[in-house]
């Protein structure tokens, strides 16, 4: 099971992915394996050379909140290699760009993990030409339909 931030699509041109891992409590797995987690106003900085994702929110796992309670929008510590801090670091430094969550998702080995895309906003008719194709797509589907 995925969580995805289709809003991010929406509002940012995609530049590149990468894949991170993420220091997390047991509660919150579980609570991430309930689907009960939301990136919709998530994001990423880099503060004293780590990386950290800022307003994820994960709800409280309901039999682990009574004794071991905690804040569900508190920032994350995400894994990356110090050289990639580095090279993100630079790339971020360009006019425009930003580190946006895409999906949260369980790889094969069970381990969570965060896709997060370099990005670029969109200007507004940018997103108008994007709505205008999807809904050509999506006619020209059901026209193949019938």
């Amino acid at each position: 099971m995925a969580i995805v931030n289709r809003r991010a699509r929406h509002e940012y041109h995609i530049l590149e992915t990468i894949e991170t891992g993420m220091i997390l409590l047991g509660p919150e797995v579980k609570s991430i394996r309930q689907g009960q987690a939301n990136l919709a106003e998530a994001h990423c900085i880099i503060r004293q050379e780590r990386m950290l994702l800022i307003g994820c929110h994960i709800s409280p796992y309901k039999p682990a909140a009574l004794n071991n309670p905690h804040d569900p929008a508190r920032s994350r510590q995400l894994l990356l290699k110090h050289k990639e801090i580095e090279r993100l670091m630079g790339k971020l430094n360009e006019k425009g760009l930003t580190l946006v969550p895409l999906k949260m998702y369980f790889n094969e080995r069970n381990f969570i993990k965060l896709e997060i895309g370099l990005a670029r906003g969109k200007k507004t008719h940018d997103k108008r030409h994007d709505l205008k194709e999807k809904d050509i797509k999506r006619s020209l589907q059901r026209q193949y339909k019938m």
